[in-house]
């Protein structure tokens, strides 16, 4: 595809909103539209088209993204707003939402139904790999159409073709299984440091490089040693990825105890007000469960 390929974008918080500003810094013509139209305003200035209503936004678009809080808002976007309705036959639909997968199967069961192709799409990296086009993109779906949107997903990160509808979603669960798990081991790591007479920061940097590193050291690592909670990726949709991790567990007979212990405690700080706090504040939850003197 080239770069006058046009695009719509539905759904630009935290996440849509580099991720369709690095579409635009591509060349391609891409209309936005946000529930809460103050978040899509700002990309005016980097030559997106506002639309009023999802409807609008996805008038003559040949490819349309989503990236929305949950499968229930997936839907009602789709299918009780005039999306799925004004889309042509040949549209794809790229859904980067973190839903079930079972409910991205049956959104591009419906799609294919009006000749509209549908990838579930997720993505990890955060807002820093949005904003730097370094993305890991997990598609399921037809693969003959993920190859056919390669330099579009370029812009935005490096794809795989995982596998048939669901397949991406089921991988964003593994994905989100092992940033949480991660995030937990973490933040407990910090706690016996400091409580052991050692500092913290000093911990973390020593570590680097070991077989202990990784992102979730490198970039929550550091958020937990600047105490700097400012939500990236929100503990609340953290949660709502392991409910969904935990459901599928459930359906397929899987015992997942390491998975099990840490969505309680995802439950335990979201439950006491950390909802909109990065999921790196788990180490606030934990602090609460080993108060210093």
């Amino acid at each position: 595809m080239s770069g006058k390929t046009k695009i719509a974008f539905l759904g630009t918080g935290l996440m849509g909103a580099p991720m369709a500003r690095r579409l635009l810094g591509a060349g391609f013509p891409v209309t936005v539209w946000n529930r809460d139209a103050a978040k899509a305003e700002p990309l005016a200035a980097d030559g997106a088209d506002i639309a009023a209503s999802p409807a609008a936004a996805v008038a003559g678009a040949a490819v349309v993204f989503t990236m929305l809080t949950n499968g229930q808002a997936v839907s009602e976007v789709l299918f009780e707003r005039g999306v799925a309705n004004g889309l042509a036959d040949g549209t794809i639909v790229v859904d980067c939402s973190s839903i079930a997968p079972q409910i991205a199967r049956e959104h591009a069961r419906r799609l294919a139904e009006k000749g509209i192709r549908h990838l579930d799409a997720p993505v990890s990296g955060g807002v820093v790999g949005a904003a730097a086009g370094t993305l890991a993109i997990m598609a399921g779906g037809d693969g003959a159409a993920v190859e056919s949107l390669k330099d579009v997903f370029a812009v935005l990160g490096r794809v795989t073709h995982v596998g048939p509808s669901g397949a991406g979603q089921v991988c964003k669960l593994a994905n989100q299984q092992i940033v949480a798990v991660t995030i937990g081991a973490v933040a407990e790591a910090m706690i016996l440091v400091e409580a052991g007479g050692a500092s913290r920061a000093a911990f973390r940097d020593a570590i680097r490089g070991g077989f202990a590193e990784s992102r979730i050291l490198e970039l929550h690592g550091a958020r937990m040693v600047e105490r700097n909670f400012a939500p990236g990726g929100a503990s609340n949709n953290q949660l709502k990825d392991l409910n969904a991790v935990m459901a599928m567990a459930d359906e397929l007979s899987l015992e997942l105890p390491l998975t099990r212990q840490v969505r309680q405690e995802f439950a335990d700080f979201v439950e006491s007000g950390g909802g909109e706090q990065d999921h790196s504040g788990l180490l606030l939850q934990l602090e609460k469960l080993n108060p210093r003197n």
